[in-house]
């Protein structure tokens, strides 16, 4: 089981902005943090995200092939997520669409750091 992901950030405090907006809409919450990191999720049992600046004090990077993705609950949910996370300043990387007919419905964007994130729908 995945415990959480995590994603670099060089101003943690817009991270932290973005990702807490973000995240409510799932039902998600700040679970607990340092100066550094930052973790949100529904409870530290289930899998998390987490937001921090990299240990070695060197720039955050995107990773490429790197993507975190979010169940959306349903293909609205999918669009509702990519909505707000555009509205929070996120760029679009593929409006929500169906991707593979009848199993897969998505929407992808990059935060402010160029950390590609999906929304999903399966089904």
């Amino acid at each position: 089981m995945l415990a959480y992901t995590t994603l670099g950030a060089s101003n943690l405090d817009a991270a932290v902005e973005f990702y807490t907006a973000l995240t409510e809409s799932m039902g998600w919450k700040k679970l607990m943090g340092t100066d550094r990191i930052v973790f949100f999720g529904s409870s530290l049992a289930e899998a998390a995200l987490a937001i921090c600046t990299p240990y070695d004090e060197e720039a955050p990077s995107a990773g490429n092939g790197v993507m975190v993705a979010f169940h959306g609950g349903s293909p609205e949910g999918v669009d509702a997520l990519y909505e707000k996370a555009i509205s929070l300043g996120a760029t679009c990387d593929g409006a929500p669409g169906q991707r593979i007919p009848d199993v897969f419905y998505g929407a992808y964007v990059r935060d402010a750091e160029g950390n590609k994130l999906c929304f999903c729908h399966f089904g």
